[in-house]
C-alpha cells in the first residue's frame, strides 16, 4: 500500500514549486523509509524544473541531497536500522550487473541510473526527490551519515561534496599537487575545502576577487581573478589539476595554458551550448580535459566518511519550504554562500 506525504513540487516546465503530496511506495523486502530532515538545493535542481537540460517529466520533486534518519526497514534489511542517520544522493537504483555497476561505479551505469527525481524506476514508477517528508529508498543505494557531521551540513554532500571528492580523488590529489577549482560556489567552495584537507596546495580561481576572504577561510592558500588577463600570464603552466565547478563556457584554451605538463582539466559543470578549444592547447604539453560526474556509492561513503573525519560540512543558508521559489532565484543571480538547505519540518507544519 502506498503512502501519501507532504512535497513541493513543480507542476510543468518553469512554473514556481507549490506545496503537494506525492504517494512512495509500500516498502519491499530491501527497502528502507526515510524521513528527511533537510534537502539542499543544487542548481541541477533547478535546471531540470525549468526544463533546461531537455525534456523532463512533470510533476517534478527535485532534491538529491538528502539527509535524514530511518523511519522504518524491510524484512530483509540488513545495513541499516531505525534511527541511523543517513542519505540519499543523486540516484537511487543501478542495474547491478554491467561492468561499472559491478566495479562500484553505479553512476556510470550501462543500462543508465535511475535518478533520485525527474526518472522512472525499471518499472516505469516516476522518482520523486529530496523536497518531501519521506521518501522510500533500496537499502544499497542509501549512505550512512556519521555522527562527526550534523544533518543539515551534510546534505548537500551527498550531491556538491561527491562531485568534487571523485576527481580530486580519482587525479590524486594531495601533497605536493597544486589543484585550482574554478568557480567558489556550492561546488567550489567544497572542492576548496576537500582539496586542503586532502593536503594540496589549493587556488581558486574566480571572476573577482568578491570572494577572496571565503575562498582563504575555507582552506584556499591563493585566490585570482580570472577577470584580470595578467593573471593567465601568472599562472602559466603552474597546475597539476583544475576542476572546472562553473556551467559557463570558459576560454578552454586559457584555462589548458595553466596546466604543467600531464596536467589535467576536469569539468563537472556544464554549460548549456557546447565549447570549443585548440587541439594544440593539449598537444603541446601532454595535457589532458576530462569529466567526472558524481561519485558510486562506495566512493560517496568514502567521501562522508573522509569529511567527517575532517570536520567538513557545507557553508549552508537554512530555509523552509515557502522560500524555494526564491531561493531558486537566488541561486540563479549567485546570492547564496553557498548552499541552499530546506528545512523539511517546515513542510509539516
Amino acid at each position: 500500500m502506498t503512502t501519501s506525504v507532504t512535497a513541493y513540487a513543480a507542476p510543468a516546465p518553469k512554473a514556481p514549486l507549490e506545496r503537494t503530496t506525492v504517494e512512495r511506495r509500500a516498502l519491499r523486502e530491501h527497502d528502507v523509509l526515510i524521513e528527511i530532515a533537510y534537502a539542499g538545493i543544487c542548481h541541477s535542481d533547478i535546471h531540470q524544473a525549468r526544463e533546461e537540460w531537455g525534456t523532463a517529466l512533470f510533476p517534478m520533486v527535485p532534491g538529491h541531497e538528502i539527509a535524514g534518519v530511518v523511519a522504518e526497514v524491510g524484512p530483509a534489511v540488513t545495513k541499516y536500522a531505525v534511527g541511523d542517520r543517513v542519505g540519499v544522493g543523486c540516484f537511487v537504483d543501478s542495474c547491478r550487473e554491467c561492468e561499472n555497476c559491478l566495479a562500484g561505479e553505479e553512476q556510470y551505469c550501462l543500462k543508465g541510473e535511475v535518478p533520485t527525481y525527474n526518472g522512472n524506476e525499471y518499472d516505469g514508477a516516476p522518482t520523486y526527490g529530496g523536497y518531501s517528508t519521506h521518501i522510500v529508498v533500496d537499502e544499497n543505494y542509501v549512505l550512512r551519515i556519521p555522527e562527526g557531521i550534523s544533518l543539515d551540513v551534510a546534505a548537500p554532500l551527498l550531491c556538491a561534496g561527491i562531485t568534487l571528492y571523485s576527481p580530486l580523488a580519482h587525479w590524486n590529489a594531495g601533497p605536493g599537487k597544486k589543484v585550482a577549482i574554478v568557480g567558489l560556489g556550492g561546488l567550489g567552495h567544497m572542492g576548496v575545502k576537500i582539496a586542503h584537507a586532502m593536503g594540496a596546495e589549493v587556488t581558486v580561481l574566480s571572476q573577482t576577487l568578491r570572494k577572496q576572504d571565503d575562498g582563504l577561510r575555507l582552506g584556499a592558500d591563493h585566490f585570482y581573478a580570472t577577470s584580470d588577463e595578467s593573471t593567465f600570464t601568472e599562472l602559466a603552466g603552474t597546475f597539476d589539476l583544475i576542476v572546472n565547478t562553473t556551467s559557463a563556457n570558459l576560454p578552454l584554451d586559457g584555462y589548458l595554458s595553466l596546466l604543467k605538463l600531464d596536467g589535467t582539466l576536469v569539468h563537472v559543470g556544464a554549460p548549456e551550448s557546447p565549447s570549443a578549444f585548440n587541439q594544440f592547447s593539449l598537444i603541446m604539453g601532454r595535457k589532458s580535459m576530462a569529466g567526472s560526474k558524481i561519485g558510486g556509492i562506495r566512493q560517496t561513503q568514502e567521501m562522508l566518511d573522509f569529511c567527517a573525519e575532517h570536520g567538513l560540512g557545507a557553508e549552508i543558508e537554512l530555509i523552509d519550504g515557502e522560500r524555494i521559489n526564491e531561493a531558486y532565484d537566488r541561486v540563479v543571480s549567485s546570492d547564496v554562500r553557498y548552499r541552499f538547505v530546506i528545512d523539511i519540518a517546515s513542510l509539516k507544519a
